[in-house]
């Protein structure tokens, strides 16, 4: 293992762009979810003609699917990542994370977004066809707090990211829940490399993250680290299906 001035330097040079994590292996790890996301979404895109991807990051998932609707789209925020996405999906269009959604009404079967930072009720409701359905994989409450707080300090609960919310926002807009689930999973760093580069490129974790602000707590955890083998915290998932009414608007 690299001294903590190499490991910084390193996890502060990997590229942000796409939403690729290959790179943590061997240095960081994560338990996946039971419900099989991608090949969930393999599955629906090969039955409907019209899907759209929100929030696509470098188009990572939905490019992995075998069978492609005849009308795919999907929309990206930051400029990197959408030039990424662009050369794996047929139509990527820059648009804010919270709308408006640039389509018209009642547009597409289904509509999906894995990890979005924000969930745009109202809109995905209008772009929905009757009886289209909404299927994502969201990060949910107390992801990584662990983490957080030992960069920043205890931090204030919020439900932001809470499974009810979630139901309430979803009814809220006129969608039926069909499905909520969620799980807690273990993750763990190996070196502090591999945690600049998380803190660089999952920002919420913490806000206004850089190695300079950062240095006291970065060489906490590498010391943290070279004494226990590893940092651990946990994350939280949830999946969440909603459908429009099966009534033209």
């Amino acid at each position: 293992m690299g001294t903590f001035e190499d490991l910084v330097a390193e996890g502060a040079a990997v590229p942000l762009e796409g939403w690729d994590f290959s790179w943590f292996e061997g240095r960081a790890t994560e338990e996946r979810p039971p419900w099989g996301y991608a090949e969930q979404i393999a599955a629906r895109l090969a039955t409907v003609s019209s899907a759209l991807d929100l929030q696509t990051g470098g188009g990572e998932v939905t490019a992995s699917a075998p069978v492609r609707p005849l009308l795919l789209a999907a929309t990206e925020s930051w400029p990197p990542n959408a030039l990424v996405a662009a050369q794996r999906l047929p139509l990527v269009v820059q648009a804010p994370d919270d709308g408006p959604l640039p389509f018209h009404d009642e547009t597409f079967d289904l509509v999906i977004s894995r990890h979005p930072v924000v969930t745009p009720w109202a809109e995905i409701a209008r772009v929905l066809k009757p009886g289209g359905t909404y299927f994502s994989q969201q990060i949910g409450d107390g992801t990584n707090r662990g983490l957080t707080e030992f960069m920043m300090g205890p931090q204030p609960v919020n439900d932001f990211r809470s499974t009810a919310r979630a139901r309430a926002e979803a009814e809220a807009a006129g969608l039926e829940v069909l499905q909520l689930e969620e799980v807690a999973l273990r993750v763990a760093f190996f070196d502090v490399g591999a945690v600049v580069h998380f803190l660089r490129k999952v920002l919420w974790t913490v806000p206004g993250f850089t190695v300079e602000g950062y240095r006291d707590r970065l060489l906490a955890m590498h010391q943290h680290i070279q004494e226990h083998g590893e940092f651990a915290c946990t994350s939280t998932r949830f999946l969440i299906e909603a459908r429009a009414s099966g009534m033209t608007r």
